[in-house]
């Protein structure tokens, strides 16, 4: 029979324990750890905070990290680090807990932390002197930086993982190419096959876009296949842009939603040569009424900011959601109901 010894288990477990003593035995290294417990903070804001050379202070985070106590990644060409809290197994987090509250109220930890405000401080203030010089021309900046269609296409966020959109009109497909990363599948539809071959091309990469070709009257779409559809700047464009509404309300679903711009009224006849368009912008009642008649409920109307770099007509916004009772169902349980003569 083999015999326990609990002095063999405590001997088998002391080197561990040992190994995270002598990580926090460093007054140095507790007062960094304490520091890092909740931000993140670089190698330089460390330094000006405990008052130390860089070279003891990128010593004690290199002890730190071979221990496990902290990690670091990289942010241009700074280091910033951080303590690894949530890695701890128990053990590990009650001794944190126990050396935290006997340093944490040592001379040397509450000027750090007075310190550290400080530090904390002067980050605010290099954000707040950018923006201070900046405002007059910080739209530029951004615009020179980040481009001006990222805040465009980080809204199409907003729509549903599973969900199946339809780019109805998709002209070249810019916003197919903005859904397409937030959705489960768009389905472009457009009339002209100059358009859709462009849009192929900007949609190559995207395979969850389906390109169909056909009118925005007759939608090669099954009935209540779409959990939201855009129409941009195309209703000008329709024929009959009361039926078009219609038809997409037949290809969504009940409770679906429409997201429309197009223009508001303008005199500018010479639209319709240049670039045929059928109608001269859609007023707000008019634009409602065909909302509500192609079962839409829940609509509005919403004029855009105008852009005083552009030379288009001003623009509108409406949305709508697809009624969940159809008139059909209506008319038909209406003649259900008996008729006495």
């Amino acid at each position: 029979m083999v015999s326990f010894n609990p002095a063999t288990r405590m001997n088998a477990r002391a080197p561990v324990i040992l190994d995270q003593l002598a990580s926090l035995a460093d007054a140095t290294r507790s007062r960094l750890l304490l520091l890092l417990d909740g931000q993140e903070l670089t190698v330089s804001e460390l330094c000006t905070v405990v008052q130390l050379p860089q070279s003891t202070v990128s010593r004690h985070l290199k002890a730190l990290a071979d221990a496990g106590w902290v990690r670091a990644r990289a942010e241009g060409t700074s280091n910033v680090y951080v303590m690894t809290r949530e890695s701890l197994d128990g053990p590990t987090r009650r001794l944190w807990s126990l050396v935290r509250e006997q340093v944490g109220q040592s001379a040397a930890a509450l000027q750090d932390q007075r310190r550290l405000q400080s530090a904390m401080a002067a980050r605010r203030s290099k954000s707040v002197e950018f923006f201070s010089s900046s405002a007059g021309q910080w739209d530029r900046v951004r615009d020179e930086m980040f481009g001006d269609r990222f805040h465009l296409a980080a809204l199409a966020a907003f729509a549903a993982p599973d969900a199946v959109v339809g780019d109805l009109g998709c002209g070249t497909g810019q916003v197919s190419e903005a859904l397409a990363p937030f959705v489960s599948q768009v389905i472009a539809v457009d009339s002209s096959a100059a358009m859709l071959q462009a849009a192929r091309k900007r949609l190559r990469d995207h395979r969850n876009v389906e390109l169909r070709r056909g009118e925005l009257e007759a939608l090669p779409i099954d009935d209540s296949r779409l959990d939201a559809a855009t129409v941009m700047l195309v209703l000008h464009h329709v024929p009959e842009p009361a039926r078009a509404l219609a038809d997409v309300a037949r290809a969504l679903k009940p409770g679906g939603r429409l997201i429309m711009v197009d223009m508001l009224p303008h005199d500018r006849e010479s639209y319709r040569q240049q670039m045929g368009h059928v109608w001269l912008g859609f007023g707000e009642d008019q634009t409602n009424r065909m909302l509500h008649d192609a079962g839409f409920e829940q609509t509005r109307v919403v004029p855009l900011p105008t852009d005083p770099k552009v030379k288009g007509p001003a623009l509108f916004v409406a949305t709508g959601r697809k009624t969940t009772t159809k008139h059909s169902d209506i008319d038909n349980l209406q003649s259900a109901i008996p008729r006495r003569l």
